[in-house]
């Protein structure tokens, strides 16, 4: 890859995108009756340390470099009642020790943390992996395909499918086509799309499948989606923060509230912890849509107790 190339095709626009310097609030809205955060993500220091340098380089400057421990007790602190928490397996060989890692935390913030597990797909041993996972306590998979290079409708992906169904574990997969960077190993564009995704969840009814980022950039074709399938949820992460460089912005009015999880993406933000909830608040959104969107949604999904 030439070293130009690194900045080219990243959201059609030149990379790394600027940090912002808005005001954060101290807590969440006033207008807000919970909060469950249900895209926060947890790594271990050195693997937090690479994500981030990826970040600087490829993406945006992240704000709030902060460790694990450290970023839920700063989202707990200012009033985020429940997270839900991922980290994906970027290489084979690692997942059990990335899922022993959230089995930690989670147990450190106890009943405030919902963790899900990570595998790489086609990996030896996948399905006993995850198996071992949910038995520790663990509350669903995370899975990345521009990071981890795999097809959602490939043969890898359905032991994984039907494990998840049969255990009655939620799934989320970033399958969405943006961000396009050539920084990754594969192209998202060759390997994410919502029709990929509709043959998932057709073909797997009793999978319960979540797609962060409203599938960026296929907006219109994920609100059919979530219109015609009952096993599909989108979260809103970065979708509705008026940052990153998209045509035609999402709109929260239009789409079905019950199949729509608030996520912020924290801590690989480049802005202040709540702008999202900003824009959530000023979006016009009904009360029951927003406590929908908020925390009973996750709730329900992720089988949450608050």
């Amino acid at each position: 890859m030439d070293e130009t190339d690194a900045f080219d095709g990243y959201l059609g626009v030149e990379t790394p995108l600027p940090g912002l310097n808005d005001i954060e609030g101290p807590t969440i809205p006033a207008t807000m009756n919970r909060v469950i955060d249900s895209h926060v993500h947890l790594f271990p220091k050195m693997i937090f340390d690479a994500v981030w340098n990826w970040f600087d380089t490829y993406g945006w400057p992240v704000r709030y470099k902060l460790g694990s421990s450290e970023l839920l007790t700063f989202l707990f602190e200012h009033n985020i009642d429940h997270v839900v928490a991922f980290q994906y397996a970027h290489k084979p060989g690692i997942s059990t020790w990335l899922n022993d890692y959230m089995v930690k935390k989670v147990a450190e913030f106890k009943g405030r943390v919902t963790g899900l597990a990570t595998v790489f797909p086609g990996e030896e041993g996948a399905v006993d992996i995850l198996d071992r996972a949910f038995d520790q306590g663990l509350k669903g998979v995370k899975l990345h395909v521009h990071v981890q290079c795999f097809d959602p409708v490939g043969k890898a992906m359905e032991p994984i499918y039907d494990l998840c169904a049969r255990r009655g574990m939620p799934m989320v997969i970033h399958g969405g086509r943006e961000p396009k960077s050539p920084a990754y190993a594969c192209d998202p564009y060759e390997l994410c799309s919502a029709d990929r995704i509709e043959q998932v969840i057709r073909t797997h009814p009793d999978l319960k499948l979540c797609i962060p980022h409203f599938g960026m950039d296929e907006y219109d074709a994920y609100t059919r989606l979530i219109n015609d399938y009952d096993n599909l949820w989108l979260d809103t992460a970065m979708a509705v923060t008026d940052y990153l460089p998209v045509e035609s912005p999402v709109s929260l009015l239009a789409l079905r509230s019950d199949r729509i999880l608030y996520g912020s993406d924290f801590p690989n933000i480049p802005y202040a912890w709540d702008r999202e909830l900003k824009c959530l608040e000023s979006s016009g959104l009904s009360r029951e849509s927003m406590d929908r969107i908020t925390w009973k949604n996750a709730a329900e999904l992720f089988d949450i107790v608050l």
